[in-house]
């Protein structure tokens, strides 16, 4: 995927210019980014380029450890209780 396509906006390429950017900061970055990418877009394809692209050079910056987030499944949801969870025959 090209480059442009992948950051349209360049928000992650100026992440990677930030000197001192934190974690927190890169996630919310990386949140906008997100939000921004259409719809057509592959976004695992995206994020893999944008990896190939900026984290290859800088693989201890923080937005490179979240885009490496972004490509691991999320744990599976667990039930966090309630009334259903507690009282048998309840649903």
């Amino acid at each position: 995927m090209d480059l442009n396509v992948a950051d349209p906006k360049g928000l992650v390429r100026e992440s990677y210019r930030i000197e001192g950017i934190t974690a927190g900061e890169c996630r919310s970055i990386f949140m906008d980014w997100a939000l921004s990418v259409p719809l057509s877009i592959d976004t695992p394809d995206a994020v893999r380029t944008l990896i190939a692209h900026y984290g290859t050079d800088a693989p201890g910056h923080p937005m490179t450890m979240v885009l490496h987030e972004a490509l691991t499944a999320p744990p599976a949801a667990r039930r966090r209780g309630g009334r259903l969870g507690r009282v048998p025959n309840a649903g």
